[in-house]
């Protein structure tokens, strides 16, 4: 046997030359115009028809949805809560107590909340809602639902487990969450609007009911549970 003579470098260099462009074959890169052509078309109508079966899902899923009302509601619990200023509610209407305040657009406004309703605890006269005393107090809001109207008196109820716990008392007196504030329209109509508060104003005892204890990893928690009448 003999041993293949090893091409030059001139020689692969030609070869190359070759593949990349054949002038009589009328080839580039091993392929005619006819065959790119072909293989271009051929990915030009796949690709475009994976675009137009994705656009399409895309559209579908689309129609589905409402600008104005969110087609999944859940309830985010708020980790801190406080009082409106006053300066955010300049712009809003001061509505009529005791009635729905129905809106039929396109111009979606919201009601005033005042904040003289929660009166110690409205933060105008202690900034600190009465922690910096160890009275302190605990503001409650209803999650927005959309256009959903109360029936009746919609109030909350706080009461004490204990009476040697705590006193509370509650701001509004009486607990009462007026009806001018349904219904709700949505956060894109809606932007604008103030949900209603209802402000707790835990009193303790000076009696030794509340201890610092840097070993109790409960100290200073306060546990409760809010029953809604509607």
């Amino acid at each position: 046997t003999t041993k293949k003579d090893k091409k030059s470098f001139n020689q692969s260099l030609a070869e190359w030359k070759l593949f990349i462009y054949n002038r009589t074959a009328g080839e580039f890169l091993g392929r005619t115009a006819k065959n790119w052509g072909l293989s271009l078309l051929f990915y030009i109508v796949f690709y475009g028809f994976l675009a137009a079966v994705f656009s399409f899902i895309v559209w579908a899923m689309l129609q589905t949805l409402n600008d104005e009302v969110p087609k999944y509601c859940h309830r985010i619990p708020s980790p801190g809560l406080t009082p409106y200023v006053l300066e955010e509610q300049k712009n809003l209407t001061d509505c009529t107590n005791g009635n729905f305040f129905e809106q039929k657009g396109p111009e979606y406004t919201a009601c005033q909340f005042p904040l003289a309703l929660l009166e110690a605890c409205s933060g105008v006269d202690d900034p600190t809602f009465g922690c910096h005393a160890g009275n302190p107090c605990i503001l409650v809001k209803m999650s927005k639902i959309i256009v959903l109207k109360r029936h009746g008196e919609p109030r909350i109820d706080c009461i004490a487990k204990s009476e040697s716990t705590a006193v509370l008392s509650s701001y509004p007196p009486n607990e009462k969450i007026d009806l001018k504030y349904f219904p709700y329209c949505g956060k894109k109509l809606h932007g604008s609007n103030l949900q209603p508060l209802v402000a707790v104003h835990l009193s303790f005892g000076s009696d030794g009911d509340v201890k610092e204890n840097d070993h109790d990893k409960f100290s200073g928690r306060v546990t409760f549970k809010i029953t809604m009448h509607a």
